[in-house]
This record gives structure tokens, C-alpha cells and sequence, in this order.
């Protein structure tokens, strides 16, 4: 099969590449700069495209027998600075590539969606057909929200063959991105520079590795229209942290309550109305740690799709091994206590 994947040289776009590949499948990679590919295998034909301009991606998508569209602009923290940005990409850069599936008639689409379009479920676990209001602290839940709910949703409604895969916290070896991303946090723990962590936020997580795997499932076994949770089960913040200490022997950061972050936030907005503070401390990434509990159910996806996600703990010894080797700190990790 002859697959097309926007957003192919990101963080989880090489390993679906990788996965496709070994596969024995044909891959077309699309990115804005050739020499963002160097490290994708040889087999791996690369086009120059930006999905914020559907000319340019018409020769990619003609004749593909699938898409992925990972493609999007990931921030929290510095968006209301990205804002233009993040519209163009994550809303019209969508439209785009579905009208293209839809002109070229690509028998299958993946429009990868993101569990932050649930945001704050009230202490509640829901399923795909649960709705929030766009009603977000970043801009990326917000252009997401509207890309997932105002693009997808309505051409899926008028026939489109896509398949919304929705995602959770991504983590594993190979993340070449900061700010506000879950590597930041990480990275903050292991240099003993992330001062504390809110309490009581909860977020679905999943290993870069098994989350490429189940967007194949997706596409292999999915029905066109419907939407699936990929997401591994949620775990909170300290819960996370806690267990990066044990493997690590680095002391957690300290666990506050989120409504700290809250009140931080508060105060900086006012701050940033004459200056743009330091990476980690903007409004917006401190209010996102104050937005609560993302609890997902993904049991249709293991039933309908049969995903699978390895142990956190595991995934995370697999992470932080490689994570030390790029901080050029010694990397000794202890065996985790087996979860209750």
C-alpha cells in the first residue's frame, strides 16, 4: 500500500513512518523542508509541501491509497503569540488536506485529533461521543477543537472516508521538542529546575511507539466516520513523577494544588501585557495545569481496533534511558515498585 503522511518528520510522524516502512509499505513524506527528512529511511520518498497551502500538496496526495494527517502546530504556553499561526495550520492546514482526500478520492483517511479537545471531564470517563464547549485554556486545544469538530466531523458527515484517531500525552525516545510539551516537564525533573507540579492534573498517556502502531490499527481496522480514543490510561501529573523519581532516584518535584497554577496565571497575564515571560512561565501553560482531569475511556479502540499500550513504567524506563543519554547524565536506572 502507498501511504502519505503530513507531518511526517515530527515526533510521532518518524515513528509511523518507521512502522509503515518496516511494514513493507510504500511511504510518501510530506514535509516543508527536505532536509527535515535526512533521518527517515532511504525507501521513504520526501515532497516539499506545507499543508497551510493545498496546491503544493496535490502531487503527494494523488494516487495515495491512505493518509495520515499528523501535520499540526503544538504549543502550550506560547500561543497567544502563535495564534494566526496555529488557526492556519491546525484549522485551514486540515481542511486542506481532506478536501484533497476528497478530490482525489483516497479510499482512507487518519485525521489524528488530540484528547485535549475533551478537556476538564468533571471527574467522569468518556467515550468518543462526549462533547466539550470550546471553552480552553491554549490556543492549540482551542484550533484543534474547532479543526476536530468544524472541519473533520462535517465532512465525515458528508461521506469523507476518515477515521479520527484521537491521541493523548506522547512520550518516548526521539522527542526533539520544547515548550509545553510533556519532554519539557521531564527534562525539568532530571535537572532538579521544575519547582513543583500541580496536584491533582490528569492526562492520558501513551509511548511514542505503541501510539504509531495503533494509528496502523486505525487505519487497518477502523470504519470510516468513526472516531477512536488511541490514548493509554490517564495517570495524574505526581502519579507520572512519582514514578520517573523511582526509576531515577531524582526527587519529585513538589505536588501543589492546580489552583496555584491558576492564581500564577492570573498574575502573569497582567505581567505580560508590557513583556513576554520565560519558556515555562507563560499564562497560558500555567492555566493549562489548572484545567483539571482529562479522563478517557479507550475500550472501544481495544475492542474494535485491538490497541495495545505497554506499562507505563516500562515505557518510561525506555524514555528516561535515552532522555540521560542527551543529558549527559549517567544513566542508572532502579526497577519500579509493580503498580497497585
Amino acid at each position: 500500500m502507498g501511504y502519505v503522511i503530513t507531518g511526517a518528520t515530527g515526533f510521532i510522524g518518524t515513528s509511523l513512518v518507521e512502522r509503515l516502512v518496516d511494514d513493507g509499505h510504500a511511504v510518501t513524506a510530506v514535509t516543508r523542508d527536505e532536509s527535515n527528512a535526512e533521518h527517515l529511511p532511504e525507501s521513504v520518498t520526501v515532497v516539499e509541501g506545507d499543508v497551510t497551502e493545498k496546491e503544493g500538496l496535490r502531487n503527494a496526495i494523488d494516487g495515495a491509497d491512505g493518509v495520515f494527517h499528523l501535520a499540526a502546530w503544538y504549543q502550550v504556553g506560547p500561543g497567544p503569540w502563535n495564534e494566526e499561526k496555529a488557526e492556519r495550520v491546525n484549522v485551514k492546514g486540515t481542511r486542506n488536506v481532506l478536501e484533497l482526500l476528497d478530490e482525489y478520492d483516497v479510499p482512507k483517511g487518519v485525521y489524528v485529533s488530540t484528547a485535549g479537545v475533551y478537556g476538564d471531564t468533571g471527574g467522569e470517563y468518556v467515550d468518543e461521543s462526549y462533547r466539550s464547549p470550546n471553552s480552553f485554556p491554549s490556543v492549540y486545544q482551542r484550533t484543534k477543537w474547532r479543526a476536530h469538530y468544524e472541519v473533520a466531523e462535517p465532512m465525515i458527515d458528508d461521506g469523507l472516508p476518515v477515521v479520527i484517531a484521537t491521541l493523548g500525552a506522547i512520550y518516548g525516545p526521539g522527542d526533539k521538542a520544547y515548550g509545553g510539551t510533556p519532554r519539557t516537564a521531564f527534562r525539568g525533573h532530571l535537572k532538579q529546575e521544575l519547582p513543583m507540579i500541580p496536584n491533582d492534573f490528569t492526562l492520558p498517556w501513551s509511548y511514542v511507539e505503541d501510539t504509531a502502531a495503533n494509528l496502523v490499527r486505525a487505519m487497518d481496522e477502523g470504519a470510516p466516520g468513526e472516531e477512536y480514543i488511541l490514548s493509554g490510561e490517564p495517570r495524574s501529573v505526581p502519579d507520572i513523577f512519582g514514578i520517573v523519581e523511582e526509576l531515577t532516584g531524582i526527587p519529585a518535584p513538589r505536588a501543589v494544588p492546580s489552583a496555584v497554577f491558576g492564581a500564577l496565571s492570573r498574575v502573569v497575564s497582567v505581567a505580560e501585557l508590557v513583556t513576554r515571560p520565560p519558556e515555562g512561565f507563560e499564562s497560558e501553560l500555567l492555566a493549562f495545569f489548572d484545567s483539571g482531569e482529562v479522563l478517557v475511556d479507550n475500550s472501544r479502540a481495544r475492542r474494535e481496533l485491538g490497541i495495545e499500550h505497554r506499562p507505563v513504567e516500562d515505557g518510561l524506563r525506555e524514555y528516561l534511558d535515552w532522555e540521560l543519554a542527551q543529558l549527559g547524565m549517567q544513566s542508572e536506572l532502579r526497577e519500579p515498585a509493580s503498580p497497585a
